[in-house]
């Protein structure tokens, strides 16, 4: 037996209501390009929507006019989903309360992860949106996965109870030293302010 080994998401698709709540909402709201449309092929009275996240990936959606939106938190039991997180910049996150607010969104307010800073509200359909924000870049050649991995490792050896900003310093240490060569002999850390 082989996996069948996937290489990215290549899209995620939501049942929306009419046109232009989705278009208001995807692109109005999280900013999200509006680069495609045609004819759902397997519901012609429908139409599919596709919005660019951020990434060149696709966030699509199917649309009727004739179905109402319906606000009320979509479910969560076993097999749903619980929430779609989307990646933005400090820079934007620490805007996102303020941006929420002039539209009148309410949200959760900032909430601290360990190693990623998340707000959360819903869509216009009852859908949960997370905007997330890692508190790291990884290092050259390396994914923030590859660092999450890494700090997992670290917490779990430590036995603490979840990845804190130390666990994302010391995973990005060790991965550098993992994978950039140097001429000394000891890298270990040094007083250098004798």
């Amino acid at each position: 037996m082989r996996k069948l080994q996937t290489q990215g998401c290549h899209h995620i698709t939501l049942v929306g209501a009419d046109r232009q709540t989705s278009i208001d909402f995807w692109e109005g709201v999280l900013g999200m390009p509006f680069v495609f449309e045609q004819p759902n092929l397997d519901r012609p009275a429908e139409s599919h929507l596709y919005f660019d996240p951020g990434d060149g990936r696709l966030i699509t959606i199917f649309t009727n006019d004739e179905r109402e939106p319906e606000p009320s938190r979509t479910p969560t039991d076993v097999g749903c989903v619980h929430h779609i997180a989307f990646a933005v910049s400090q820079a934007t996150f620490f805007q996102a309360v303020e941006r929420l607010d002039e539209r009148g969104i309410e949200h959760s307010g900032v909430k601290d992860r360990g190693f990623m800073d998340s707000i959360y509200f819903t869509d216009p359909l009852g859908l949960l949106v997370e905007l997330a924000s890692y508190r790291f870049e990884p290092p050259a050649g390396h994914t923030h996965a590859d660092v999450l991995l890494e700090a997992h490792r670290i917490r779990v050896e430590r036995d603490d109870y979840n990845i804190d900003r130390v666990h994302l310093a010391d995973a990005i240490e060790a991965l550098v030293a993992r994978s950039q060569d140097s001429l000394s002999d000891d890298r270990g850390p040094k007083a250098a302010y004798r």
